[in-house]
């Protein structure tokens, strides 16, 4: 499940951008029910792209400002309740590790989600079923 942390230079340090994306794999794992789920947590992977300041905008303007994008398969964080959860846990990690230089309402986050069978893990596709399938086969393995 790709996350993709991209905050302009100067805003998080190093260790703030490992804690923030720790923070955010955390979280998305603690909403989807699955942590400790060694499938699903050997495929929370991601980025964080640190753009020149002036690359980071809002309304057309400079801004400090963070973006956290979520990429899943159409069964993942599928009710309202469990995206504003992750959302909102998304947004109080970004601003802690932050520490004051970010106005919350300067954090933007978006899920976007992969049609059925439109999700690939090592070259092979997996509908829904399947993806199901692997993360309860690595349950019933613990």
């Amino acid at each position: 499940m790709p996350i993709t942390l991209t905050v302009p230079e100067g805003l998080l340090s190093p260790e703030a951008q490992a804690q923030a994306f720790a923070g955010l794999t955390d979280a998305l794992l603690d909403v989807a029910g699955l942590t400790g789920n060694a499938f699903m947590t050997a495929n929370v992977i991601g980025t964080i792209n640190v753009l020149p300041r002036e690359h980071v905008l809002a309304a057309g303007k400079p801004i400090a400002a963070a973006f956290v994008e979520l990429k899943l398969p159409e069964v993942a964080l599928a009710s309202a309740e469990a995206k504003q959860a992750f959302i909102e846990k998304a947004a109080d990690v970004v601003e802690q590790a932050a520490e004051g230089r970010l106005k919350r309402e300067h954090i933007w986050s978006n899920i976007v989600y992969a049609p059925e069978g439109a999700w690939g893990i090592a070259g092979d596709s997996y509908s829904n079923a399947d993806f199901v399938g692997a993360i309860q086969g690595a349950a019933t393995a613990l």
